[in-house]
């Protein structure tokens, strides 16, 4: 059984970082592209970025190009997100999410975290 943990949410002043990350279990990690999203209350879960088994490839929704950077460690069956520049729009439930196959790009999503919650004050 697949299981991802999220963990290093909290509380963030506008302008500030946090490092997610996401520890899986249950299949050999490497094999497998990995993924970030973000639900807010009423809205829609959002993709933020991905990325492949290896680490070599990586996609970024736009809405966190350039301040959101993905990576994973192999070794350690985790998978990151480092968040700069936040800012309250950033507000949000961050999920880890996996894909059944290792096919990249990722055509479907099938194994999620609980999230983590972020929240960023102005």
């Amino acid at each position: 059984q697949v299981q991802l943990v999220e963990s290093g949410g909290g509380l963030v002043q506008a302008g500030g970082s946090l490092r997610l990350s996401c520890t899986a279990s249950g299949r050999t990690f490497s094999n497998y592209p990995m993924g970030w999203f973000r639900q807010a209350p009423g809205k829609e879960r959002a993709f933020v970025a991905s990325i492949s088994w290896s680490g070599r490839s990586t996609h970024y929704a736009d809405l966190g190009k350039g301040r959101f950077t993905i990576s994973r460690d192999n070794t350690k069956n985790t998978v990151y997100l480092q968040m700069n520049s936040l800012t309250p729009e950033d507000t949000a439930a961050y999920i880890c999410a996996s894909p059944e196959g290792a096919n990249w790009p990722i055509i479907e999503w099938n194994y999620w975290g609980q999230g983590t919650q972020v929240t960023v004050s102005s």
